[in-house]
């Protein structure tokens, strides 16, 4: 059994990610294995999570991977571990848009039968915190709050006034800690800064977090909290069983193919699971840098470019002319592309008006507007990654435009917020602003290393 806790909010903002990377790192140091991950889609945090712990951070996602894998990609990250530690998303209780607990940190911990600690925001309040904690520890009788860590407290004195609120809430205070600059993160538009970008300060900020939570917070508290979690009686999610072998089928019969992920500072957003799955099924995953290397690894029959941010190296991802082409070769060769919201802008003509890959007739801009949120999706065609008619469920956040959204033959059908397709599927290309995770579609990963066995490359 794991040990674990949710690290959870009143809303966005109070500091769940520096207290959730704090505390991993804290635990880290005293020589426990710490499994870190995340509620929702989100892959920025995740990376702080790995610097802090030594572990891939990994998502657990109600919408996309479905309620039935939840407790399954848990037990599969934790395996070998002390502790757990999972950050929320946004609000406790908040979860996708007209969808009630469906996606929230609640229900993440429902399903894991984990204690939820609350992060408070005390910055602007004193005796009021015993009412808002109440509040949330009583709205649903199965999300167990076993403490509150009370953030960006200002003197001696208001601790003293928040402590003495919460004396008769039932609910324990296990930390009280003090705005402190150093521990804080930068953000942009789509959020934190990632950890690719800000190696040497992502490291110093997350050992100042993990200070911080040393100092105050009652971490023998939290580890008894964490080790008062049941059992959990499921069996961990496989990566062999998740790619989606055919019936009798086992991942690498026939050739080994080589499938190029794109990393780097540009295309720092993917999910673990995906590597796993691919590898699973037979592949060798090997990673390159599209702001550094100038060709693709040797011998490489497929590849992935996931999410990122390509606009903030639009000059650099341009001048790199020998990859850029390398990248179009493939592609016209028919060797199985899968693009998701960076690698769809790589793809395209233009970004910003600098010279991308030229793979798809379509420009990218920036835009003021963000688009977020969960969808619905159908393949519209097939391609190596899905079969027409494919149903899958995966996330938007973007803050560009392409114009056309949509190729003559568009990757997925969606359904919300409005009906419209989008993509493009072409040859081996499927390029999608749609971010999608694979362990919710068994033979995703199955599909892309078979169309890349066909491949044969010189």
């Amino acid at each position: 059994m794991v040990a674990r806790l949710v690290i959870a909010a009143p809303s966005s903002g109070a500091g769940k990610t520096t207290v959730a990377t704090g505390l991993m790192a804290a635990f880290a140091g005293r020589g426990l294995a710490v499994s870190p991950h995340k509620v929702g889609p989100d892959y920025i945090d995740p990376g702080y999570h790995a610097l802090a712990t030594g572990r891939p951070g990994r998502n657990l996602d109600a919408f996309m991977c479905g309620t039935e894998l939840i407790a399954p990609l848990f037990e599969h990250g934790a395996r070998g571990c002390d502790l757990a530690v999972v950050e929320g998303v946004m609000g406790l209780y908040d979860g996708a848009a007209d969808q009630g607990e469906l996606a929230s940190t609640a229900q993440v911990a429902k399903l894991l039968k984990a204690p939820v600690v609350l992060v408070v925001d005390a910055s602007s309040q004193s005796r009021s915190v015993a009412a808002l904690v109440h509040g949330f520890a009583s709205w649903d009788p199965e999300v167990r709050i076993g403490g509150v860590i009370l953030n960006k407290v200002a003197t001696d004195r208001h601790e003293h006034l928040l402590r003495e609120a919460l004396g008769e809430s039932g609910v324990p205070v296990l930390g009280v800690l003090r705005r402190a600059p150093a521990v804080a993160t930068p953000s942009r538009h789509l959020g934190l800064v990632p950890v690719a970008e800000r190696q040497a300060a992502a490291v110093e900020a997350v050992a100042a977090q993990a200070e911080q939570v040393r100092a105050g917070c009652d971490l023998e508290g939290l580890l008894a909290l964490a080790r008062s979690a049941p059992e959990l009686s499921v069996e961990p999610w496989s990566a062999r069983s998740g790619a989606g072998a055919p019936q009798g089928g086992t991942g690498g019969h026939g050739r080994r193919p080589t499938i190029a992920v794109a990393g780097g500072a540009a295309f720092t957003f993917s999910y673990a699971e995906h590597a796993e799955l691919l590898e699973a099924a037979g592949a060798e995953v090997v990673t390159f840098d599209p702001l550094r290397d100038e060709a693709l690894p040797e011998g490489t029959s497929g590849l992935v470019i996931g999410g990122g941010f390509p606009e903030m190296y639009g000059a650099e991802l341009s001048a790199n002319e020998p990859l850029r082409k390398a990248v179009a070769e493939l592609a016209r060769s028919g060797a199985p592309v899968a693009a998701e919201c960076a690698g769809l802008l790589y793809l395209a003509r233009s970004l910003d008006g600098k010279p991308m890959c030229g793979v798809l007739d379509a420009d990218a801009r920036m835009s003021e507007r963000l688009t977020l949120g969960y969808r619905d999706a159908v393949a519209v065609s097939d391609s190596p990654l899905a079969a027409a008619g494919t149903r899958m469920r995966g996330h938007e956040f973007h803050r560009t435009v392409l114009e056309p959204g949509a190729g003559p033959v568009p990757a997925w059908g969606l359904r919300q917020p409005e009906r419209r397709v989008e993509g493009f599927v072409q040859g081996g290309v499927h390029a999608s602003y749609l971010h999608t995770h694979w362990a919710a579609a068994p033979g995703t990963a199955w599909r892309l290393a078979e169309h890349c066995r066909e491949v044969r490359r010189p």
